[in-house]
């Protein structure tokens, strides 16, 4: 079991939606999204949402997901549900991606 003083994984995704993106698109991420957490056991946390469009010039969707490692990333980076969303939801309405990860 973590204690609160280990390190985690943190990988942040930034995400842009192309123009001709609609709502429904952009909805069915969101509840694509929502169900990686039951599917991939290796997540610790998760959290994700459209901005809030306070600042212009932002990205559309940001995404956290914590993990215990790195491996355990891994497996989420790779499994088949997660590219599943990836390929089916994000994809065709994609313009432009930025992801970062680190330990916290």
């Amino acid at each position: 079991m973590r204690t609160e003083r280990e390190t985690m994984f943190r990988h942040v995704v930034l995400l842009a939606w192309t123009p001709d993106a609609t709502d429904e698109q952009k909805a069915a991420v969101l509840t694509a999204l929502g169900t990686l957490p039951g599917a991939i056991p290796q997540i610790r946390s998760y959290a994700f949402g459209a901005d809030a469009g306070v600042s212009p010039g932002n990205h559309d969707l940001a995404i956290v997901a914590d993990f215990d490692d790195a491996e355990d990333y891994a497996v989420y980076r790779d499994h088949p549900v997660h590219q599943a969303v990836i390929a089916e939801r994000i994809k065709p309405i994609l313009a432009s991606r930025a992801a970062v990860q680190f330990e916290v």
